[in-house]
This record gives structure tokens, C-alpha cells and sequence, in this order.
């Protein structure tokens, strides 16, 4: 009897899945390590406002769990790059019964995996659409690999039957619905810890020359903690797409931030901001934003205002009004 040939796709398939995941991990681990970096990632292709993809990418929706998102993608990627390539490295000789039971096993936790991507991949991009309305090449790109694998994995083998296929996607679909609306859904809702309300962010890309609307209210302490600062020369270095600097003007309030502006104590890092400057950062180092320089000394990252008191030898008030999520 004539042997059946196995279609190409078949033989193929585990190869081309690992392939794209490999790129997809690239991407995204570049986008992680900008983001931990505070850097912005080389992109302003279909920016409608000139801010390009870095709005989006420092947008709320790109941070989880206080990690940047891209993290998570990078991850996945590496997961489903194992799942598709660790059976073909045992030997179908002299292993069999292994190599038979890992292709089996890891066909369930790819189809569960590109699954898993390609709706959360699928919401993102109507994020996109309705709430931040750019165009984000990274994360069409990343999208557009999700469905790949997707794709890949539901043809890549020969089933037994739709119901193996969909029963299972319909499971992984559901629950990963559920669990992205549920990280997505207090992100913009205001709560009180230890006395003080917590600062949110817009859920929406930052445009330039301003970026976001600073919504909370200046008391008297964060007035005089400004004017403070200004006195003994400290300096901020931001940029206005940066969701850690708009934490920082968020924790100020309105009213001390624009004192931090007008006296020079906010340097403004990206040329397409208001008074941008970026040749002062570079001369100062700055490699991530913000960056504070207190009396000599550099402190990186969000500051409680209670710390920048602290550094900086303000003996005013300290009935400071708002702390960031998780921090009191």
C-alpha cells in the first residue's frame, strides 16, 4: 500500500510557529527594554499629531501590573517558541513514545496559547481604534503575529475534529475576555489610601506639545514644596508622552506644576513639547525620564513628594493631598 504524504504545512508547521515567535519576542523584548529604560522606541509612522507610537506605548494600556506590557508579550512569545520547537529536538528513532506524547501534549498548549493572543491582541487593536485612534506599527505588527500563530497551529496538524479545536478556543477565548476587562477595569477610577486619593491616568495617548491634562488641585504644601525646590536649584527632566512624569505633575497638581514650569524647574526633554529642550537633558545624562537632580544628586523614577521633601531639606507643610496607586 502506497504511503499518504503528510501536506507541507504539516511538516512545516512547527518550524514556521517557532519562527514567528522568535521575531515576535525580538519586538517585544526591544519595546521592554525601552520601556524599562524610559526611552522611546525608534517609531512616528501614522502619528496624526506627531507624537507617533510613543504615545501609545507609554499610554496606561501599556502598563500591567506596574510592568510594562510588552514584558508579558515577550514572554508568550517565548513560551509558544518552546511549545513549537522543544519536540523537535528529540529523536524520532530512538524516542518515539517521548517525541509522540510532547507533540501531542504542546499542540493543546499552542492552540490554548495563540488562542489566548490573538484575543487579547484582538482587544488592544480596537483600543486602538476607539480609544488612542493612532496608528501603532509595533502593535499591528505584534497583532498581525498572534493571528499568524493562530492560524498556524489550527492548520498545522491534522485533528481529530472541529470539537477538539473548538471547544477549547472557546474556553481560553472566554477567560482571557474576562481577565483583560478585569486588569483594564479600575485603571481610570480614583480611590483613597492612607488619607490620600490616588492619582489616575487618562486612558488616552499623549499629544503633543502638551500631553495630558493635569486634573488634581494643588494645596499648600505641594505649593510650597514647588517654590522650595525652585529656591535650592533642583531640577526635573520629563517628557511630555511619559506617563511616570504625568504621575509626577498628577502628585504636584495643577497649580505647583505650573510653578515648576515657569521657574525652570521642569525641563521639558522632547523638542516637540511646550519650551523643549532636549540639549540640556543631554547634557545633563539624562537617560530616563523623569530624572530629578537634588543638590547634586540624581533620583530616578516617580518621587513621592514626602521623599523630594525629604532630599531636598523642605521644612514646610507636609499634608501632601495624592500618593500613586499602590504606594501610600
Amino acid at each position: 500500500m502506497r504511503r499518504r504524504s503528510v501536506p507541507w504545512i504539516h511538516r512545516y508547521s512547527r518550524p514556521l510557529i517557532g519562527g514567528v515567535s522568535i521575531v515576535g519576542a525580538i519586538l517585544t523584548g526591544y519595546l521592554t527594554i525601552t520601556k524599562l529604560t524610559g526611552g522611546a522606541a525608534a517609531c512616528t509612522a501614522g502619528a496624526s499629531d506627531g507624537a507617533g507610537c510613543t504615545g501609545v506605548l507609554n499610554s496606561p494600556y501599556a502598563t500591567v501590573f506596574g510592568l510594562p506590557l510588552s514584558l508579558f508579550g515577550f514572554l508568550a512569545y517565548i513560551a509558544m517558541a518552546v511549545f513549537a520547537l522543544t519536540p523537535l529536538f528529540i529523536n524520532g528513532e530512538t524516542q518515539k513514545n517521548l517525541r509522540k506524547s510532547l507533540e501531542n501534549n504542546t499542540w493543546l498548549l499552542l492552540l490554548a496559547g495563540a488562542t489566548a493572543m490573538a484575543v487579547f491582541s484582538g482587544y488592544l487593536m480596537y483600543i486602538l481604534a476607539t480609544e488612542l485612534r493612532e496608528l501603532c506599527p509595533y502593535c499591528i505588527t505584534s497583532a498581525l503575529f498572534a493571528l499568524t500563530l493562530l492560524i498556524l497551529t489550527i492548520v498545522g496538524r491534522e485533528w481529530e475534529g472541529l470539537g477538539q479545536i473548538i471547544l477549547p478556543m472557546v474556553v481560553v477565548a472566554m477567560v482571557t475576555l474576562v481577565g483583560t476587562l478585569a486588569v483594564y477595569a479600575g485603571v481610570n477610577s480614583p480611590t483613597v489610601t492612607g488619607g490620600k486619593e490616588e492619582i489616575t491616568r487618562p486612558m488616552t495617548a499623549a499629544t503633543p506639545p502638551y500631553g495630558w491634562e493635569v486634573t488634581t488641585v494643588s494645596g499648600e504644601a505641594e505649593i510650597a514644596l514647588a517654590k522650595h525646590l525652585k529656591a535650592i536649584g533642583a531640577k526635573e527632566y520629563g517628557a511630555f508622552w511619559c506617563p511616570h512624569c504625568y504621575d509626577q505633575k498628577q502628585l504636584f497638581g495643577k497649580e505647583a506644576g505650573e510653578i515648576l514650569k515657569k521657574e525652570g524647574v521642569y525641563i521639558e526633554c522632547d523638542p516637540q513639547g511646550v519650551n523643549g529642550n532636549p540639549q540640556a537633558c543631554r547634557d545633563a545624562g539624562i537617560k530616563g525620564f523623569p530624572t530629578w537632580i537634588i543638590k547634586g544628586q540624581e533620583y530616578s523614577g516617580t518621587q513621592r513628594l514626602e521623599k523630594l521633601a525629604e532630599i531636598s531639606g523642605y521644612t514646610g507643610p507636609r499634608n501632601f493631598k495624592y500618593t500613586v496607586p499602590g504606594r501610600n
